[in-house]
């Protein structure tokens, strides 16, 4: 399935849009922001609470990163407007990150006092290894005086529980997740096994020394690591918060609500559905497989029922 799933991920740019949007449908909350509202509020419904992301990254001018940013202020308000149990996601190549270092954390400063003024927060998503060093130089210049922001660290990097190391003093709230880009063997553990070990590591460390805890693995074996480290050290429920991606397992995902876990599910919306559906499928090919088997598994569902 390997080579098969690598030859549809690099034929993805030729393929036209409605198809890629079979591929994307499940995982993509719509274009619309309203397309997103109405996803919240169905997972709200289901006991979930969310996190809006507006596509789009490594941005090549200022104006592009700029009307990101006045999106994401509409986002924070419709938020607040509509009583949603959500905050937002953004990336830092979205912000500018590419074009300046310091214009993007302007960017990210202007987003973190609006979500203050809405008692709102924001989580600072982790690209890949070029952007890890000056995305966390901006998180912690932002912990300073925000505490409504938090950021994402990634166990397959082999500097992960270094960073950790280095942010407990900031009390800080961090997303800990696998990892999806495809990075250098010098940069990266390869190996699934030390990939998890990393993660169940990581979770410990930031449990034991009262960290805010997003636990973002559509893993299993993870969550149940992670429901062990939390019944272990006797983690309250108000400092932890399970993370799923829309349309990813839903049915673990009905499981930790239903045994009374916060779950948030990451809900992307925006006209850049496409290049970032793309270049998801390209980064890892192993995702074709499983949207296939997803909608074949639909399919054959549908025709039983």
């Amino acid at each position: 399935m390997g080579l098969f799933n690598k030859a549809i991920a690099h034929t993805l740019p030729a393929v036209p849009k409605p198809i890629i949007g079979i591929f994307a449908k499940p995982y993509i909350a719509g274009e619309r922001l309203s397309d997103a509202v109405d996803v919240v509020k169905r997972l709200m419904a289901e006991g979930c609470c969310a996190t809006i992301d507006v596509l789009g990254e490594e941005v090549t001018e200022k104006e592009h990163a700029l009307d990101a940013v006045e999106i994401y202020k509409q986002v924070l308000q419709r938020i607040n407007t509509e009583k949603l149990d959500a905050n937002i996601s953004l990336k830092p190549t979205h912000m500018g990150l590419k074009l300046s270092k310091e214009f993007c954390y302007n960017n990210i400063k202007t987003l973190a006092e609006t979500a203050r003024l809405y008692q709102n927060s924001l989580c600072i998503d982790m690209e890949d290894h070029t952007t890890t060093t000056d995305t966390l130089e901006i998180y912690r210049r932002l912990r300073k005086d925000y505490d409504n922001v938090g950021t994402v660290l990634q166990a397959y990097l082999r500097r992960t529980i270094s960073d950790i190391n280095n942010l407990i003093p900031l009390r800080p709230n961090l997303r800990i997740c696998k990892g999806i880009y495809l990075e250098p063997h010098s940069l990266a553990y390869h190996d699934k096994e030390i990939i998890r070990l990393n993660f169940s590591y990581a979770l410990e460390k930031l449990f034991i020394n009262n960290c805010y805890v997003c636990i973002a693995t559509h893993d299993e074996r993870l969550v149940w690591e992670a429901l062990r480290l939390i019944d272990k050290y006797k983690i309250p429920k108000d400092r932890y918060e399970f993370q799923m991606l829309l349309g990813v397992e839903v049915d673990l995902r009905k499981i930790i609500v239903r045994e009374g876990h916060r779950l948030r599910v990451y809900v992307p919306f925006g006209q850049e559905w496409k290049a970032y559906s793309t270049r998801r499928l390209k980064e890892n090919p192993h995702i074709v497989g499983y949207v296939i088997q997803n909608i074949f598994s639909k399919d054959s569902r549908n025709q039983r029922s």
